[in-house]
């Protein structure tokens, strides 16, 4: 959730009761709706927002970076998740090969007969629901990537701090990630379950194959100059190309807007019993500050 551990740490810095629960009222929503969508279980979700605030308790008050916080903080909670994870534990190292992400000749010709806009991405009941299962459905590994950077607005550098992975590497599952939760939503759009395969009917010639690996940079504007000019040359000249990227962004548009919030009344009395934590781990930092050195 974009801003909001940058706001929390400002209220953590008045150091007031209010401002602490403010601060902390914050940090429960980020953890709980981050766990939410890559758990996918709601007391997966509350029981890792709970130890993952609890942890952090000890350590708010030495963050002077947001940004290391942030890290920190989803660092934390994804080891949460993890370790809590449900389903098929081979999932994880599942890898997604770009090949079978690729739409056949029947999805573009329906495509070019109905594309959707970004703008007409608001979530209806149904339309979360779905869009939930889509990112369950991913391996581990790729959803991870696509929750921390298109759910929870992280940059390419934050999920790669955090994963311990490459940024080429974040790139390049968050474009296999964006391409299976299109083609899963495309496929329950249409009633069709859904499959992921090669086909000898995909997507225009290899000049369009070869700048379909480069769509997540393009859509994100860091391609380079010589190659952005290129792609829009050819998307500009391709209706097959518009369509599917149109369909893409539609996708990334759905996910952005995905925004789960813990309703549980146990999140207020949690916040109740960590404020005291946090009053007496400032207690006791303060005690340990005032202690001379030789």
């Amino acid at each position: 959730m974009a801003g909001s551990v940058e706001r929390a740490l400002e209220l953590i810095r008045e150091n007031g009761p209010e401002s602490i629960d403010r601060a902390l009222a914050l940090l429960q929503n980020t953890v709980y709706s981050f766990s939410m969508k890559v758990c996918g279980h709601p007391q997966d979700a509350e029981d890792s927002m709970q130890d993952v605030l609890l942890k952090s308790i000890p350590h708010l008050a030495k963050f002077d970076d947001p940004q290391a916080l942030k890290v920190w903080l989803y660092k934390v909670a994804r080891n949460q998740c993890v370790s809590r994870r449900r389903g098929n534990k081979n999932s994880f190292t599942k890898n997604l090969s770009l090949d079978a992400l690729m739409p056949d000749g029947r999805e573009m010709r329906r495509l070019l007969s109905r594309t959707p806009s970004p703008e007409a991405a608001a979530l209806s009941n149904e339309t979360a629901e779905q869009l939930q299962q889509a990112v369950l459905s991913l391996p581990l590994q790729y959803r991870t990537v696509l929750v921390l950077h298109d759910m929870e607005d992280l940059s390419t550098s934050e999920v790669a701090q955090i994963l311990g992975i490459r940024d080429g590497t974040v790139r390049v599952r968050l474009h296999r990630a964006r391409l299976f939760v299109r083609r899963h939503l495309s496929r329950i759009s249409t009633g069709k379950g859904l499959e992921i395969h090669a086909s000898a009917e995909q997507l225009g010639p290899q000049r369009c194959r070869r700048l379909f690996a480069a769509l997540s940079d393009y859509m994100d504007g860091i391609v380079d100059d010589a190659m952005c000019q290129e792609m829009d040359r050819h998307i500009g000249d391709c209706l097959p190309c518009q369509a599917f990227l149109s369909s893409l962004e539609h996708a990334v548009a759905q996910c952005r807007s995905y925004a789960p919030r813990c309703k549980s009344s146990r999140s207020q009395e949690l916040r109740g019993e960590l404020v005291v934590k946090y009053q007496q781990a400032i207690a006791a930092l303060g005690k340990q500050r005032a202690v001379p050195t030789n």
